[in-house]
């Protein structure tokens, strides 16, 4: 089999670090990639972006390739899929009209709500006096969603009433600019993988991720600034109930309106004290938590993509895991994520041990060095026997690289390793 993978980041990294060591997978291309992807695959140039849909399909068509791998939301929310779909080939990824779970949280409170999913309390405002309602209505912590794509960064919660008027004022200033105003949710948070062919759903294992900059949660939202999986503090049974009342309800309501989902949906929960509510879908895999998850899965990663490309997801086998725990930390430019500083040099990556370094932000200058190219730079990902080794090996690898003005968060998985989460 030979796949494409689309994208840049270090999710597109782990996905294709993770085909290339499936016997099945003859080739793996990436597009466009980035330096650490160009070790293991071959990266081509896409000159017109990602959301070129009709790039992607002709360039797909010329490698001929059996699969497509699409990693970002912006070519999915774009219709990349339809496109290469179109084509002949088959994809990893929703349509465009399925997509829009990511693309419109209205959309998806909307599907929720259709499904009976239990999920927050929510107002769909597109005026500040509708905020501000929405605001009192709620009380604080306010929770103040942008209705599009975000790149992660599109949420405040806050107790700070100005703050959060601020944000929607933001958001709604946009063309067609909308919100969502949520009811605050308690408890921690946890995300799962589900793989979908339209009808069929196989979850992965438990992961969670660290939204905030700093340590203790501190600062503003990130993309994310590091994950680790599994977790053993999860209520026994919890994967089995997000598939049963959350994940299928949803596939089998998208499917109803004529817009099966085929690709990975991406539940967020918040495991509060009523129970599981879901914070927010994604379609896509997400990152941080795609890197620690695919270094635990033991099944080849082509023939999960594969069958749920193609609508044989029932015949899969069930899913094999790795025993050890793992753990990823970002490894951020200076000024992330306000204002990343970026073509700085990077090294000590080589010199990394007991670990994968991930590439994020990464690009190589006139002299062929490796600098920065974006806020978050690189993934280091390690596992080990339990959490405390996951997390000494990452830490010591993320010592060795050096990257003038980085930061990281020293506390990734460290709650979790004391046995200080509970739900």
């Amino acid at each position: 089999m030979k796949v494409l993978v689309i994208g840049t980041g270090a999710r597109e990294h782990a996905l294709v670090h993770a085909l290339a060591q499936d016997s099945a997978v003859e080739t793996v291309v990436a597009a466009p990639g980035n330096p650490g992807i160009d070790q293991v695959a071959l990266c081509r140039d896409l000159p017109t972006g990602m959301t070129d849909g009709a790039a992607v399909a002709d360039l797909a068509v010329e490698l001929g390739v059996d699969l497509v791998v699409i990693g970002p939301e912006a070519p999915l929310v774009a219709g990349v899929a339809d496109t290469v779909r179109q084509r002949g080939v088959a994809v990893f990824g929703p349509s465009a009209a399925a997509a829009q779970l990511e693309g419109s949280k209205a959309f998806a409170k909307e599907v929720m709500a259709a499904a009976g999913v239990p999920t927050a309390l929510a107002h769909v405002c597109t005026t500040e006096d509708e905020v501000a309602a929405a605001l009192d209505g709620f009380g604080a912590p306010h929770v103040v969603k942008d209705d599009g794509l975000a790149a992660g960064k599109g949420v405040i919660v806050t107790d700070d009433r100005a703050a959060a008027l601020d944000h929607a004022r933001a958001c709604l200033a946009k063309a067609g600019g909308r919100v969502v105003v949520e009811e605050f949710l308690d408890g921690p948070e946890a995300s799962l993988f589900c793989i979908c062919d339209g009808e069929t759903v196989v979850p992965l294992a438990l992961a969670q991720d660290f939204k905030r900059v700093g340590d203790g949660d501190a600062g503003p939202n990130t993309g994310g600034m590091g994950a680790y999986s599994p977790l053993d503090w999860a209520p026994e049974g919890l994967v089995a109930d997000v598939v049963a009342r959350v994940a299928q309800p949803t596939i089998e309501e998208m499917a109803r309106r004529g817009t099966p989902f085929v690709g990975v949906l991406y539940v967020g929960l918040a495991l509060t004290s009523r129970g599981p509510r879901v914070v927010e879908f994604n379609a896509r895999f997400g990152d941080p938590e795609t890197q620690v998850v695919l270094a635990r899965l033991a099944t080849p990663l082509g023939a999960v993509l594969w069958s749920a490309a193609v609508g044989t997801l029932d015949e899969l086998a069930p899913l094999q895991w790795r025993d050890e725990a793992a753990v990823t930390v970002v490894v951020a430019s200076e000024g992330y994520p306000e204002a990343p500083v970026t073509g700085r040099p990077i090294s000590g990556v080589v010199d990394v041990r007991d670990a994968s370094v991930l590439h994020a932000g990464t690009a190589l200058d006139a002299e062929g060095l490796l600098v920065s190219a974006g806020g978050r730079v690189l993934s280091v990902v390690a596992l080990g026997r339990d959490l405390a080794e996951a997390r000494e090996r990452a830490y010591a690898a993320v010592e060795r690289i050096e990257l003038p003005g980085s930061h990281h968060r020293t506390d990734i998985a460290l709650a979790a390793q004391r046995g200080q989460i509970s739900c």
